[in-house]
């Protein structure tokens, strides 16, 4: 068959790409095929009758299918066989034609190129023919050194003139690496090629000559080898005989072995351990207690998998469907995760290497049930990683971290190499759960250890006690969890980067509960879709007032409950055949509502406020309420408050003096309590007597629960102002913002949180700093925005105004 058989070229052909083979034009050859781009390829070049182009891939992209990874050049040739194998796999019989190369790329799938034939360059044949001399004097001597290159070859390179062939027989024969082989086989110049052979078979003859001379020194190593092997065979024989149990002896050569094949992945230092380990094992008595310990350090040692590495390298597309596909609503922390991965694949695609001590730490923080170790787990399963997680939660032993001394009974290993262990490679996702909530005891501080395995100049190296060798857990991805990082020591949170996640509105819970608890509950309880149903009403009814969290875990857990019910009811009613959830039915499988916040007052009240809270579930409306009581000026707080919010009353109660003296707030004659003669004679009273005659309560409710922030001081002062003048404040009004002592209003930290629950309070208007409002109101949900009117405040002047009668 010849190139003249097909259409002229250049023209359009569809390309096949070889991982494994280097093809050349004079060969027939079967190549198995298995991926869907290759097997289009083929389809399309025998449905159109037409030839191909096997191109070679690239170093390190095997199995990658693109015009980036593989060599714009290649073999042409026809498909002589195209067979079907049971395995799958396809195997085309391919008889090369001519060399090829890419001149215009045509299509991805499949890969199609228009393609022309390279030309050699017209030759000087008296240079040729003695460049061929060369060569075959070459091939003559290394075929007479080396079993590898095949007599019959030198007598074809012997008769053959065309140098062009010669080159590919010779080429086809040498074990070349890919990119060398490729170099000489684009070579257009015959003169530049042959060159290049007669240098690659002078370095093969030099090899051949080296490894015959290395065979001949170790030649007698291995006759001693293969006597000692032989004398132990026999003691084992007689051992055998004798009934001498020979099972520690071959325990010993597996770890002998197992370290072996550890020792490219492993330090020196590791090595050493190891093996210093085994041969103390190998010289002790089997029954002694210290044998016992040794050989369970080696049990787990050698389990730790050096060396072994994900395979799947990092796309960030991937990252990204799989936590817009997993997780409804999170944009700006699932944007921040797809930042980190994407400087992690730009960094991996353009072969840079991490420097020492950068990289950022993640660590997720919000409140419980919102989502954190969900994330975790999609970026795990995005990367094809093994997911390790760690519960941090009351350590107080570093030694769970580090591992035990061996010379403590029932030592093991840390958590951080048992997770290696555990996830069998060195790269998994771990996640260290609930890490501000490590405990410290006479056993240690955990934090300390934790800096070392989260500060990327140190992790390199982390040693564990119980391996007693350092292991390098630099390409571990760390991702922390936690509720407040407050609880965080400082150096600890100096090496992480936080990404905060707030708490839901109820409209993104509807929508998860949608997509995918309900589902899931399903699911899980064996009940199809059709069989269950739940209203929109009922699922409003189930997040607003059966539910007190800013996460779902709870939500998961009342449909779990109606689920189950459902379930039961399904199986005693067998003529039931689908059960809908309404608002009207609700009640029959839910317990009584529990109100997670209390609705807004709808008249107003003096001394009532509605101030905006943060707490560890999200937010809350808290009403701080005051009373007077004829006194002597004293200012009593109640309900549990902390340093912070009592320094915070103090203060609020010193503006509303300030006002009051100033004449800002109005103090009418008959709201100051008078003495006998004042009201007799009917004498007006200066208005500072109605702080100096009265003390006031100033009480926050539920007692029991601790509260301290600054962030209530307006609220405080809001609610004495009321009481002194005996305004009343408006109940739709909710606010936030700390107090200085001459009047000015300061930013507060939860914003959204504070702001998500005054709609779910249904609060018309909600005041807040306007620091605040010019710095994080892009951060607030939509919702919340179009439904609250917003109103930044900068004294405590515009706070009354806007919240007074």
């Amino acid at each position: 068959m010849q190139l003249s058989d097909y259409s002229a070229f250049p023209t359009t052909l569809p390309i096949v790409v070889e991982d494994d083979m280097f093809l050349y034009p004079f060969m027939i050859s079967p190549i198995f095929i298995s991926d869907e781009a290759n097997i289009a390829a083929a389809e399309t070049a025998l449905r159109d009758n037409s030839l191909i182009l096997v191109c070679p891939s690239k170093e390190g992209h095997e199995g990658e299918r693109s015009f980036d990874v593989i060599y714009p050049a290649g073999v042409i040739g026809s498909i002589m066989r195209k067979v079907n194998l049971p395995d799958g796999r396809v195997k085309l019989l391919f008889q090369g034609l001519a060399r090829g190369k890419i001149l215009e790329q045509v299509s991805n799938a499949p890969l199609r190129a228009v393609v022309d034939v390279i030309e050699s360059k017209p030759y000087n044949e008296i240079k040729i023919d003695a460049l061929l001399e060369v060569l075959r004097e070459k091939i003559r001597t290394l075929a007479s050194i080396s079993s590898s290159f095949p007599q019959d070859l030198v007598r074809t390179v012997e008769e053959n003139h065309e140098p062009n062939r010669i080159a590919d027989l010779v080429s086809s024969v040498l074990k070349l690496k890919k990119s060398r082989a490729y170099e000489m086989f684009i070579e257009e110049d015959v003169e530049k090629r042959l060159m290049l052979l007669i240098d690659v078979v002078s370095e093969e003859i030099e090899q051949s000559k080296l490894q015959r001379e290395i065979k001949s020194k170790v030649s007698s190593k291995l006759e001693q080898a293969n006597r000692e092997y032989f004398l132990k065979e026999q003691l084992k024989q007689i051992q055998k005989e004798l009934g001498v149990d020979t099972q520690r002896e071959e325990e010993i050569e597996e770890y002998r072995k197992k370290l072996e094949n550890l020792k490219p992945h492993l330090t020196e230092e590791a090595y050493k351990e190891i093996k210093k380990q085994i041969d103390r094992y190998a010289r002790m008595h089997p029954d002694s207690a210290e044998a016992v310990v040794i050989q369970t350090y080696l049990d787990w040692v050698l389990e730790v998998p050096f060396g072994k590495y994900s395979k799947k390298k990092l796309d960030i597309q991937e990252v990204k469907e799989r936590l817009d596909k997993d997780h409804y609503g999170l944009e700006k922390p699932k944007e921040r995760i797809v930042e980190y991965f994407a400087v992690k694949e730009l960094m991996e695609l353009r072969g840079v290497k991490r420097e020492k001590g950068s990289g950022a730490i993640l660590c997720f923080a919000g409140p419980p049930g919102i989502g954190k170790t969900s994330l975790a787990n999609s970026i795990a399963t995005a990367l094809k990683r093994p997911l390790v997680r760690i519960a941090l939660g009351g350590l107080e032993d570093v030694n769970e971290l580090r591992g035990h001394r061996r010379t403590y009974i029932g030592a093991m290993p840390g958590r951080i190499v048992q997770g290696l262990i555990e996830a069998k490679e060195m790269d998994p996702v771990m996640v260290l759960d609930e890490i501000d909530k490590v405990g410290r005891s006479m056993r240690g501080d955990p934090t300390s250890v934790l800096l070392e395995i989260l500060d990327p100049e140190q992790n390199t190296h982390f040693r564990d006690y119980y391996l007693n060798f350092s292991i390098d857990l630099s390409n571990v991805i760390f991702i922390a969890t936690a509720n407040d990082i407050g609880y965080i020591p400082a150096p600890l949170r100096d090496r992480m980067e936080f990404i905060f996640l707030s708490s839901y509105t109820p409209n993104e819970k509807y929508e998860i509960a949608k997509r995918y608890l309900i589902p899931q509950e399903l699911r899980k309880h064996g009940l199809k879709k059709s069989e269950l149903t739940i209203s929109k009403s009922a699922l409003e009814a189930i997040i607003e007032k059966y539910t007190r969290e800013a996460g779902v875990r709870n939500l998961r857990r009342r449909i779990a409950d109606i689920v189950r019910k459902a379930a039961k009811e399904l199986l005693e009613n067998p003529e039931i055949k689908k059960i809908s959830i309404t608002l009207k039915n609700l009640s029959k499988y839910l317990e009584k509502p529990v109100f997670e916040i209390e609705e807004a007052e709808k008249h107003p009240q003096v001394g009532v406020v509605n101030g905006l809270a943060w707490t560890a579930v999200g937010g809350d409306v808290l009403k701080i309420e005051s009373i007077k009581i004829k006194g002597k000026g004293s200012l009593q707080l109640t309900g549990r408050l902390g340093e912070v919010m009592r320094e915070s009353a103090s203060i609020a109660f010193s503006v509303v003096k300030v006002l009051i003296d100033s004449g800002k707030i109005k103090i009418d004659q008959s709201a100051i309590p008078k003495t006998f003669k004042e009201k007799e004679e009917k004498i007006k009273v200066d208005p500072s007597e109605v702080y100096r005659r009265y003390d006031i309560l100033l009480h926050i409710p539920e007692g029991a629960t601790p509260k301290d922030g600054p962030s209530a001081g307006i609220t405080m002062a809001t609610s004495i102002a009321s009481l002194l003048s005996e305004r009343k404040v408006r109940p739709d009004v909710a606010m936030t913002g700390e107090l200085t002592l001459t009047g000015k209003v300061l930013p507060i930290g939860g914003l959204k949180e504070k702001l998500i629950a005054a709609y779910k309070a249904k609060i018309k208007k909600v005041l807040i700093p306007k620091k605040n409002y010019d710095r994080d109101l892009d951060e607030i949900p939509a919702e919340v925005v179009e439904n609250l009117n917003i109103v930044p405040v900068t004294t405590i002047e515009e706070v009354l105004k806007e919240a007074l009668l």
